[in-house]
Formats: C-alpha cells, structure tokens, sequence
C-alpha cells in the first residue's frame, strides 16, 4: 500500500459523498471536516413550484398531484429530504380547530365551494318575506286594538216593536170564546219576567159556561217571550214544528199569516159521541226575535155533562184573537 504524502488531504468516505467529488482546498489549508448524515440538519423539501395556485380539494385526502403527496427529489447533491409526517386522522379538523360559528366568513378561494359561513341573501324573496310578517303583525295588531276600542260587535234584538207587559191579561183578546164561554173570570192569572236577555209575560183565564159552574170547563191562556240577546229562531223551529214527536196524538201543522213562522197544535183523544177525554189547540207564532203562544184545553168525562167544541172550530178562534192579542202588545208599553 503507497503511504498518504504528508499534506495530502484525507479522502472522504465514499457513502458520505455525492458521484462527482470537490476539487481540493488549497495547499496549507486544513482539510474540511465532513460531518456524518445525523449532524447534518433537516432541510425542507426542494419540490417544483406549481405553474398555478394551488385549489384546496373538497375531500379530505391530498391530491395525488401535489407536492405533500408526492415529494419531489432534490434538486442536485445534498442530503436526503426529510420525510413528511402522515395526517393522523383525514376527517380530523385541522390544528387549532375551527373558527367559532364555524367555518370562515370568508368562505373557501375563488374556485372553491360557497362559504358555509356566508350571510343569508336579503334579494327581493327575502324582503317579500319580511313584509309578510311585518304586515300580518300590523293586522293582529289592529284588529285587537279594535276590540279593545270598540267592544264585541252584538247583533241588535229584532223585537219588532213589541212589549211585555206585567199586567197582560187586559191586553189579550179573547172574544171569539166568549159565545162558548160566556162567563168573565174575575181574577185572570198575571206572571211576568224582566232580565236583560229576556222578558216575558204570562196570563190565565178561566173559560165557564155558566156562572153555575164551580170549576173552569176549559183553560186558555196567552205568553209572550222577547229574546233580546239570542235569535230564538232555530230553536222555535225545531220545538214546534217537531212537536208531534212527543205524543202521539199531537197534529202539528204549519200555517201562513202569523209572523216569520208559526204553527198549529191540535189533540182530540174523544171518540164519536163520548166526550171523555181531552182536546187542546195551540197557536204558536215567532215574528222576529219575539214568540208567542195562545192555548186552549179542555178535559170531559162520563160523569160530567160537559159539552167540548170541535178542535177545528178552536183552531179559528184561536187565529182570529191572536192577530188582535199582536196588534195589542205591538206599541203598547212596556214592562
């Protein structure tokens, strides 16, 4: 082996340098230390600069074409690049996690995905919206300061011009009985109610023969409801137009000439020539919010010599005095 000349610089080693070996230090100069591959400091990654900005990809994996995914070899001789540390979770957010509100305001890079953080649109679909409430709060608004202004709207009582009385009895005309029932009852039955929703009023006359009778051979009578808070009229349909319903020996028929409505009531449980038994009549009239009802009964037995007029001939009598009785308590004063 030739021994080193005294002044020579001493040869690397051939794992420590690169394929082309640098020219000698010049003469009296200490030959440079060359350090180890674990003294030699990291340096960054010398990859090739893209040719245009980089867009962020919308999935969380690197783009196989970027330089993170793919590192390029250096460029020239020097020591290898250090490696790249591996996302620990794609999914993950990133270091220093995201805004508060989430993500940026300022939303992604042109070319990127719409910011998720950027302020609803205020075009006019927006301000069609925002007027529709405004206005439907405007609208609630006066509608309950109109109720509180002006109080419930209340229909008015259609009364019609006709009054209760607390002493009816002299009003009702009841002169088509008196050829049945000549004799005058001294102490007719007055009743009558004031309220604010209703008043009425109410007379019973005793019907006699004669004066030799001790007991009434038949009872009629007159009432007079003013309704003056509800319309009475579904309810004076129903009860008297229905009114067979209850017994069977009712007839209800339906007549013209009285009011808005009004209807007749007969019962007539007599056979032939026996008189025992019962007959009635009843007139029943609503003209407006006002009802009325004019009756008359009877009652025989075979013990009584009692005679009973035709249900038909009361049915006359009983029209006749009620457009009288009307014409009395329309105008007249009131309770």
């Amino acid at each position: 082996m030739t021994e080193r000349p005294e002044g020579a610089p001493a040869q690397p080693q051939p794992q420590d340098q690169p394929s082309a070996s640098p020219s000698a230090p010049p003469p009296g100069q200490a030959p440079p230390q060359t350090p180890t591959q674990a003294e030699i400091p990291a340096q960054p990654a010398q990859a090739e600069a893209p040719t245009q900005a980089a867009v962020p990809s919308a999935y969380p994996y690197p783009d196989p074409q970027s330089p993170a995914a793919s590192p390029q070899p250096p460029a020239g001789y020097g020591p290898p690049v250090a490696p790249v540390a591996a996302q620990a979770n794609p999914y993950g957010q990133p270091p220093g996690g995201y805004p508060p509100g989430g993500y940026p305001p300022g939303g992604y890079p042109p070319g990127g995905y719409p910011s998720l953080g950027a302020p609803p649109a205020t075009g006019a679909g927006g301000r069609a919206v925002l007027w529709a409430l405004v206005g439907a709060a405007v609208a609630s608004a006066a509608w309950a300061g109109g109720v509180f202004l002006l109080g419930k709207d209340e229909t008015e009582a259609d009364l019609r011009g006709y009054r209760a009385k607390s002493d009816i009895c002299p009003s009702v005309d009841y002169s088509s009985f008196k050829n049945e029932y000549p004799e005058e009852d001294d102490a007719p039955v007055n009743n009558s109610l004031e309220h604010a929703a209703l008043d009425q009023s109410y007379c019973s006359i005793s019907l006699k023969e004669s004066s030799t009778s001790t007991l009434s051979d038949a009872y009629f009578s007159v009432q007079i409801d003013l309704h003056k808070k509800t319309d009475p009229g579904p309810e004076f349909t129903a009860m008297w137009s229905e009114y067979d319903q209850r017994y069977e020996d009712y007839e209800v028929e339906k007549v013209d000439g009285f009011g808005d409505e009004a209807y007749v009531i007969t019962e007539d449980t007599t056979s032939g020539d026996d008189t025992s038994g019962s007959r009635s009549a009843t007139l029943a009239v609503r003209d407006g919010w006002m009802t009325y009802e004019m009756r008359w009964s009877a009652y025989g037995s075979s013990y009584d010599d009692v005679t009973m007029p035709d249900v038909d001939d009361v049915v006359d009598w009983l029209k006749n005095d009620t457009n009288a009785t009307l014409d009395n308590l329309r105008g007249a004063d009131g309770i």
